[in-house]
């Protein structure tokens, strides 16, 4: 997708700034010169590369940064980049917000990296779209932008890799025959680790790996989420169901395991979630 080969930025106001999560600056440049910044920016700053490429230099490395790569920084990072191809354009997104640090932390986002993602992303045309709809759109209070800055970090969550490890959405994908033998099997007591990895063709501690990437813990403990899950689903659809029938149909040998299981993840015991429904 090529823009009009002009600069087209735009800046929030400071109204905006009590926002949880708000875009400083977002743009599109279709000549990116070269920029050293010693000291870092005050804000999270993201740059891709939209067409050519240029070289990024931070926390000690030179990264080559080719369509469909990008860099997101933390505030006050030492950082230079400049092109390297006759023309390098770049698009770029600069937030904060009194949230930012915990959103990043709980997307996993929150250490200055590069991504890469595959062909054809959302990332690759995102900020583009978000540029676009400012431009034709008077989103005074901020929230739109506040909106899709929480979008796109979600989209480079979901697509982005870090330092060519697999993408979340690519290691779902990997995953998926495993989500699919817990789903048919998660009343089976006797479905452990040791099946999922045979699923996958991975040994037991690649796949934990593998979770932990994805979903931040071990498979067993999904698989458990996973069971605990459907057993509020039952409890909710059928009122006179026995606690006994619950934990027998997800899985739980015994039903005083599933109440202390349940209770740990859920803050309550099955029969308080019930009457809560």
């Amino acid at each position: 997708m090529h823009m009009h080969a002009q600069h087209r930025r735009f800046f929030a106001t400071s109204r905006e700034q009590q926002l949880p999560l708000y875009m400083e600056s977002i743009g599109f440049n279709p000549a990116q010169e070269r920029f050293s910044r010693p000291r870092g920016y005050l804000y999270y700053h993201w740059l891709q590369t939209i067409r050519g490429e240029g070289k990024f230099t931070f926390g000690g490395t030179t990264l080559l940064m080719k369509e469909n790569t990008g860099v997101l920084l933390l505030p006050n990072e030492p950082h230079q980049y400049e092109p390297v191809s006759e023309v390098w354009e770049t698009m770029y997104i600069t937030f904060l917000g009194p949230q930012v640090a915990a959103i990043l932390s709980s997307l996993g986002l929150n250490l200055s990296s590069y991504y890469q993602w595959d062909q054809p992303s959302e990332l690759t045309t995102y900020a583009s779209e978000v540029l676009n709809s400012m431009a034709s759109d008077r989103d005074v209070s901020g929230l739109d932008a506040s909106g899709d800055l929480y979008r796109f970090l979600i989209v480079l969550k979901k697509h982005g890799r870090i330092n060519n490890l697999p993408s979340v959405s690519h290691a779902v994908e990997r995953l998926m025959p495993v989500l699919a033998l817990m789903e048919q099997g998660f009343d089976d007591p006797n479905l452990g680790l040791d099946d999922m990895a045979i699923e996958v063709g991975l040994s037991a501690r690649h796949l934990n790996t593998l979770f932990k990437q994805t979903f931040g813990m071990t498979a067993y403990a999904y698989f458990i989420l996973y069971r605990i899950r459907k057993a509020k689903e039952l409890m909710t659809a059928y009122s006179d169901i026995t606690g006994k029938e619950i934990a027998q149909r997800v899985g739980f040998r015994d039903v005083s395991h599933f109440v202390a299981t349940f209770r740990r993840i859920e803050g309550v015991t099955p029969e308080q979630f019930r009457n809560l429904y």
